[in-house]
């Protein structure tokens, strides 16, 4: 006997199948942009009834809001998996910087972050608060978690005294400025042999700014 619980959807079934449509939706939106999204498509893509979605979201404004949400967390959760490397950079912490600037170059330049930035771009006008919902979950917490490290960096002497949150702030503009006049805004690969040079030249000027003498490896 199963009691009054049968078919009933807990907290976890619920919270699953939320996170399934977001998942399902991201790609159908940079497949085939805001306008042109069919919430059927996604339910289907998910797995779930297209009423399914509507219980969730309430309507696609507000599915399209959650989605960009969700995916901007994915890419900052990437990115700061990337710089845990420098909890511990070794001895020659010029390679450490070089491998992590490389590496959220890469994060940069694949698919999801692409699409991330040509829809918050293409949907701004629609949107406006677009722009502060995507940053804030990526260049805002990604400076932020980058200060910290750069922040005890400085501290063992690694570093020179700084503020670590201009510090992180220029050294994210060493790299993103140049990637975003290169792929177009995000509508050309770069390969990877430019993303390396790009990522080398920000750590080069950024270590000329705030390197020490022996810190630096």
């Amino acid at each position: 006997m199963t009691g009054g619980t049968a078919g009933r959807v807990g907290p976890r079934g619920r919270i699953d199948k939320r996170q399934a449509i977001l998942d399902a939706a991201f790609p159908v939106f940079a497949r085939r942009g805001y306008a042109d999204a069919g919430v059927q498509e996604i339910a289907g893509e998910a797995g779930v009834a297209k009423p399914t979605v509507y219980h969730h979201f309430g309507d696609k404004e507000n599915l399209f809001r959650a989605t960009m949400a969700s995916a901007a967390d994915a890419v900052l959760a990437d990115n700061l998996a990337v710089i845990e490397r420098l909890r511990d950079p070794g001895e020659d912490l010029h390679a450490a910087l070089r491998d992590v600037a490389y590496r959220m170059l890469r994060v940069c330049c694949d698919e999801r972050s692409l699409a991330l930035r040509w829809l918050t771009y293409a949907q701004v006008a629609r949107f406006p608060d677009l722009i502060e919902v995507v940053q804030g979950r990526t260049a805002k917490g990604l400076g932020d978690a980058l200060a910290d490290r750069l922040a005890r960096l400085s501290l063992s002497g690694r570093l020179r005294p700084c503020d670590p949150a201009r510090a992180a702030e220029q050294l994210l503009a060493l790299l993103t400025a140049p990637m975003e006049a290169r792929s177009g805004l995000g509508i050309r690969k770069v390969p990877a042999a430019e993303r390396r040079a790009v990522a080398e030249a920000a750590v080069d000027t950024f270590l000329r700014a705030y390197g020490t003498p022996t810190g630096s490896g």
